[in-house]
């Protein structure tokens, strides 16, 4: 092609806190491939920080996409993730049957710790599964894997067993590619794992635990996990580079103490996506 691969990218944009579209825009960018976003919304700072300025974007989405069909603009990978209405659901499915041969990577965002967020209602969690049923690609956490299953949530660590059982029936709602991240294992590691259907591969890659949360991880793992995708990478290889890419944001921002609403100093560890490491960190699960 004469031109990069291109991302449309269907998320919020937060001005303060890394996570979402100021996550993504510069991860997948490093990665050599353009990221178009689409915003569902403008807040001055992630809900993290309490009161924050909020402007509802939902009708910029139809709109958006129309203007990109009548300039002919191609994309190869549409990703969609936190989504604040039932209507804007209806906007990324419009948005994913327009470009049938694109990726779809849909990340489910509804919740974290055992706990949906607040403004996850019943109905919104139930369209979200119209997402999941038509996407090539679902990265969840175990919360929200957990909800698209609708079973409890347990702080019980996971064993391999039930881990891939859990792989394996949210492939079944429709996606081929399945990852789930953040699982703690009943090995004692802490592991983001994933299921290629067509080979029927299990695979995890373990990661060092911090004692700290960030927001935006999410973001983080799914941007570089997909750009390695679209570079060429098999599933095993790309879960592994975002996983080392997550890590070293992580440790890097965790030895600075910084406020941890602040996000992760990905600033600092953007030049390791870069240098395009030969990976093979990853196991079979």
């Amino acid at each position: 092609m004469d031109r990069p691969l291109r991302v449309a990218a269907i998320h919020d944009l937060s001005g303060v806190g890394r996570c979402s579209l100021t996550v993504i825009l510069p991860v997948l960018s490093a990665m050599g491939v353009q990221v178009c976003p689409v915003p569902t919304a403008m807040l001055s700072c992630h809900f993290g920080f309490g009161d924050v300025v909020f402007r509802d974007l939902t009708d910029y989405i139809p709109r958006a996409l129309e203007n990109y069909q009548e300039l002919g603009i191609d994309f190869e990978c549409i990703y969609s993730g936190f989504l604040g209405s039932e209507e804007q659901v209806d906007h990324c499915l419009e948005f994913f049957r327009s470009y049938p041969k694109a990726l779809i990577v849909v990340d489910p965002v509804m919740g974290d710790h055992g706990k949906p967020y607040k403004t996850y209602t019943k109905e919104l969690q139930t369209r979200m599964g119209e997402l999941v049923s038509v996407a090539d690609l679902i990265t969840p956490n175990y919360t929200e894997a957990c909800i698209l299953l609708g079973e409890e949530y347990s702080h019980e660590p996971v064993t391999r067993a039930k881990a891939k059982s859990m792989l394996v029936r949210l492939s079944e709602l429709g996606p081929k590619n399945v990852v789930i991240t953040g699982l703690s294992l009943a090995t004692g590691e802490i592991a983001n794992v994933g299921y290629d259907r067509d080979q029927n591969a299990f695979w995890r890659v373990t990661c060092d635990y911090v004692p700290v949360s960030y927001p935006g991880t999410g973001d983080l793992y799914a941007s570089a996990l997909i750009g390695s995708l679209l570079t060429g990478d098999s599933l095993p290889i790309s879960m592994d580079r975002a996983t080392r890419f997550a890590e070293i944001s992580i440790k890097t921002t965790f030895s600075y103490g910084t406020e941890t609403r602040q996000g992760v100093m990905l600033e600092r560890s953007l030049p390791w996506l870069t240098q395009r490491e030969v990976l093979k960190n990853y196991q079979i699960l």
